[in-house]
């Protein structure tokens, strides 16, 4: 990895590296890009996200420094030093993106370019080009276009009403229904006729806003506070590769994550991206180091259907009594919110205390149950179980506002939703999720019987690979003498 890294440094070749496996999450693989990062006689950009920068000034470099000698300066920062530094900057992904896109110039064009983490660089993108408005910005528009007041008043009362008439749902969000967007499209172009300079006229985040509401293709959505009688609205594009294709041709770059897609060649992924022609690497995780064992029943009901919470339940009850303190804790990853609540109850009223949802100190034995963003997000401090327990695959829900728009939007443009989104998606997913087991050569048990009966199982099962795959219960799989099995 470390000589990709200097070769796209010095020949200014574009790379995409998965570092697959425990690599990413232990982060071994940074002394692999800081040092040819460090060594090379230019100037470097290296964006990662602030808790990672601190671990790399904190850790990484120091570590490195007992090694060689460093001699480049190295700093952190939302925009380039001066125009004669030549050394490694650090920055985040929101500053170097903002900077893109909103055309700042904060950032030199030409130098190359290292981005760590990016299983997430397409969520980084939609957030920083997503534009909310608040509360008060409606204010603000009624401010700045003084005549129009009365107008602008109606339309906002006009959608509250609208949208506090929506039955709740569990992801929090609304989509905008096609009258409030005929009323907001007809407000742009009253603002737009009668105001000669609208575009001076306008605050920069109206003006962003009517900017990417009035593209063809973008999704808009509000988030409601029912408490304080007040929502914000929300508009983003519904797809980041457009945006981001400019930015590749602008600089050499290296972005490195953990597992993008399952294709050496990442094809579904720089088609998300805008990525073209550029060098792929794809590292496997070590069959002998970081195997798993794979419990996956046969015969359980599809997720879909009433009996599946039943046989569901009986599987994790079956798992827990077989587990000791010794093993540490175990992790029980279930998406649906009622859903997770409900698991969480039934083995609260059956185990007390040792069960917990979505916090990050469980008991050395205890139960967590929780979604994939928690275990996500958490993993990294929590211990890494010795059980991990999947209830169902991270397939985004259709049942999600923003999913089903974004799906429409592949529709629309008769591309596969399927296979370009939601199958990437949780196959990238799953991969890191597994990772703390792998670390401790353990026990992932999948009771998605969808894997059995789909076409897309197969892909499912190279995720999870390399794994000893069962439909039954081992019960050395528990015995802590086996030493195939031990840390």
């Amino acid at each position: 990895m470390a000589r990709l890294v200097a070769r796209a440094l010095r020949l200014g070749r574009s790379a995409l590296i998965q570092t697959g496996g425990t690599a990413a999450y232990h982060g071994r693989h940074r002394l692999s890009y800081l040092m040819p990062a460090l060594l090379w006689p230019g100037p470097v950009i290296l964006v990662l996200p602030d808790n990672l920068q601190q671990r790399v000034l904190n850790i990484e470099v120091p570590r490195l420094h007992q090694w060689m000698p460093i001699i480049k300066p190295i700093q952190s920062g939302d925009r380039w030093p001066h125009s004669e530094y030549q050394g490694l900057l650090l920055t985040t992904p929101q500053a170097w993106l903002s900077n893109w896109f909103t055309h700042q110039s904060q950032f030199p064009q030409g130098i190359p370019t290292l981005i760590d983490g990016v299983d997430n660089l397409e969520a980084w993108a939609r957030q920083t080009l997503t534009v909310t408005l608040q509360n008060q910005d409606w204010d603000r528009l009624m401010w700045a276009c003084p005549v129009h007041q009365d107008l602008i008043r109606n339309l906002r009362v006009q959608l509250t009403r609208t949208l506090f008439n929506r039955s709740e749902n569990p992801y929090g969000c609304y989509l905008v229904d096609a009258p409030e967007q005929t009323a907001l499209r007809e407000l742009y172009h009253v603002l737009l006729s009668d105001i000669p300079d609208l575009d001076t006229a306008l605050t920069p985040l109206w003006l962003k806003f009517w900017q990417l509401f009035l593209r063809p293709d973008r999704l808009l959505w509000a988030t409601i506070c029912r408490r304080q009688g007040q929502f914000t609205l929300s508009c983003s594009p519904a797809e980041v590769g457009t945006y981001l294709h400019p930015l590749w041709l602008a600089q050499p770059v290296v972005l490195m994550g953990a597992a993008m897609d399952l294709d050496a060649q990442a094809l579904a992924y720089r088609q998300r991206l805008g990525l073209e022609d550029l060098t792929c690497l794809k590292f496997s995780p070590d069959r002998h180091q970081e195997a798993i064992q794979l419990y996956m029943p046969d015969r359980l009901p599809l997720p879909n259907t009433p009996e599946f919470q039943g046989a569901m339940m009986l599987e994790i009850r079956t798992l827990l009594t077989r587990t000791t303190a010794e093993q540490g804790p175990t992790v029980i990853l279930v998406e649906d919110m009622p859903l997770k609540t409900q698991v969480g109850s039934l083995l609260a009223a059956e185990l007390g205390s040792r069960v917990q949802v979505e916090r990050t100190c469980p008991d050395e034995n205890g139960v967590l149950v929780t979604g994939w963003a928690f275990w996500q997000q958490h993993q990294q401090v929590l211990p890494a179980p010795k059980l991990l327990i999947i209830a169902t695959l991270p397939i985004p829900s259709l049942e999600n506002p923003l999913v089903s728009e974004r799906v429409a939007y592949y529709k629309r443009q008769r591309q596969d939703w399927f296979r370009l989104y939601l199958l990437p998606e949780a196959l990238s997913e799953l991969q890191r999720a597994i990772a703390p087991v792998r670390d401790r050569q353990g026990i992932v048990a999948l009771l998605d019987n969808r894997v059995n009966h789909r076409s897309y199982g197969d892909q499912v099962i190279a995720a999870l690979s390399p794994a000893a795959r069962s439909n039954y219960i081992d019960p050395t799989w528990f015995d802590l003498s086996n030493s195939s099995l031990l840390d």
